[in-house]
């Protein structure tokens, strides 16, 4: 049982130097250059950095991006990870709510000009990695500290930061490697970006195991020929991502058993695994283990799983999302009322994984987390039931926040942006379906006056704007233009009705 994330990813640093961290198709790095990375990130940052609060680090999947959270973390305070393609506007918003002490940028910033936070480039970042200073005791996090702040969207435009503590954290962790039979110095994906949090299912069991995290980055996942070609030579032994990634991935009909024999474990999480693409991996890699996974961000990834089995699969319509970990439980709710088990409720979380709230933002902190019993508790905002063997099952969202891709994405959030848009009037955006998984986002909209003949040339030009304001899975990707909303009784935009059009 892990008690601190940090002196044990040291210890392979110090008792093994050599052993292998971080590998990609050019280069590798060792559990020592981790440690002497990260202990010179600290050095520095206690010695020049002297504002309080978190700090960014502003790349990709770089093996630099770990060092630096490895490093953060050694001075006490919080990492917040922003990918380097994330548009100005929202790496603006980010920065508003977090007020950092500094950004890493391990990437060269492209984010908006500041002048009151110091950006360390990745020129001086590489030199304070180098750097021989002493390495003196480090205020290490602590327990109820913050480890990382990851931003999901937020209702009104404005990203709501998730603190995550290092309590929180290993709670996770320990799960993870516990309950998965994950062997000690595997290999892992590491595919999702790290401000995603399905990253984190990776990084740390991966990181505290003595094992090897070995990236896949945008320019392969962007290209099907080079992600098809990449398939079958990949050397790992875990895999992690959101299904949707997978079901592009078994395209390649050589991606299986026979061609990827080192592949022992699948872990899925960030929305729903489609029945059709569990069923695809069983015969793809019949002597692996398959399993599903189920939590929010606001719970440190996840809180349950279930190994995929063609037995389970005949049995249940949905594919269920778990048993719920030792140190969690889960309670279904209905206007406040805790509802007795069996019956279809609100999934509330409470246990040790649950954040302490949104950074900065008591107003949606209280609406979202409250306490149970004195234990932290999470309303997920999911629709679900649990079986009489203690099973979770998923039965959909009970408002307007959806997972895309992976991506937990308020639809609200897009709305939001939308009208910001000068060709738009007023907009809405509702999720299209297949097999109960989000495939589409429709965007009804309400044009400006405009000279545009054709209705894809408005598109295109919508889009262009619109991609400057949120992240690229934010952007629909069909628009059906029309000259009002339909409203409900109340005068509100009726999206209900809007989503049950879309799905016919």
């Amino acid at each position: 049982m892990l008690t601190n994330i940090v002196t044990t990813i040291d210890s392979y640093g110090v008792t093994d130097p050599q052993r292998i961290a971080y590998r990609d198709e050019t280069s590798q790095f060792t559990y020592g250059q981790l440690k002497k990375y990260s202990d010179q990130v600290a050095t520095f940052l206690t010695s020049k950095i002297k504002a309080a609060g978190p700090i960014v680090v502003y790349g990709e999947l770089e093996f630099e991006m770990l060092a630096a959270f490895l490093g953060i973390s050694k001075t006490g305070r919080a990492y917040i990870p922003i990918e380097s393609n994330t548009p100005q506007e929202r790496v603006e918003l980010i920065l508003q709510v977090a007020k950092p002490a500094a950004i890493l940028a391990v990437a060269d910033w492209a984010g908006p000009a500041i002048n009151e936070i110091p950006i360390i480039s990745p020129l001086e970042l590489q030199a304070i990695f180098e750097n021989e200073a002493e390495v003196k005791d480090f205020s290490i996090v602590k327990p109820d500290d913050t480890y990382y702040i990851i931003f999901t969207s937020g209702t009104t435009g404005v990203p709501k930061g998730v603190q995550i503590s290092h309590k929180n954290l290993l709670s996770f962790v320990n799960w993870e490697l516990t309950d998965f039979d994950l062997p000690e110095g595997a290999s892992f994906l590491s595919q999702a970006p790290y401000s995603f949090d399905l990253s984190v299912m990776g990084i740390y069991p991966a990181l505290t195991s003595g094992g090897s995290l070995v990236p896949m980055k945008k320019e392969t996942i962007n290209d099907f020929r080079s992600l098809f070609s990449t398939l079958p030579k990949l050397d790992i032994n875990v895999w992690i991502s959101t299904p949707s990634f997978m079901k592009i991935c078994l395209m390649e009909p050589t991606f299986d058993g026979q061609h990827v024999p080192s592949l022992q474990t699948f872990l899925f999480c960030g929305e729903e695994l489609p029945k059709s693409t569990a069923l695809e991996l069983l015969i793809r890699f019949p002597q692996a283990k398959i399993f599903n996974t189920y939590g929010p961000t606001e719970a440190t990834v996840a809180v349950s799983g279930v190994e995929i089995t063609s037995e389970l699969l005949e049995k249940y319509e949905r594919v269920p999302i778990g048993y719920v970990k030792e140190d969690t439980q889960i309670l279904f709710m209905e206007e406040g009322r805790v509802l007795e088990n069996g019956a279809v409720g609100e999934i509330v979380i409470v246990g040790p994984s649950v954040s302490k709230g949104y950074l900065n933002n008591p107003e949606k902190t209280a609406a979202a987390f409250f306490e149970y019993g004195g234990v932290p508790a999470y309303h997920t905002g999911d629709s679900g039931s649990m079986t009489k063997e203690g099973l979770l099952l998923y039965e959909g969202r009970i408002d307007f926040q959806v997972k895309f891709h992976g991506y937990r994405i308020e639809l609200e959030d897009i709305d939001h942006h939308l009208d910001d848009v000068s060709l738009v009037k007023q907009a809405t955006v509702v999720p299209k379906y297949v097999e109960n998984k989000v495939e589409q986002l429709i965007a009804y909209v309400v044009p400006e006056a405009n000279d545009f003949e054709k209705e894809f040339k408005l598109t295109k030009a919508i889009k262009e704007e619109l991609a400057g304001l949120v992240m690229d899975y934010m952007v629909p990707q069909k628009f059906i233009y029309v000259e009002e909303l339909p409203l409900t009784a109340n005068g509100k935009v009726d999206r209900k009705g809007l989503i049950a059009e879309a799905n016919r």
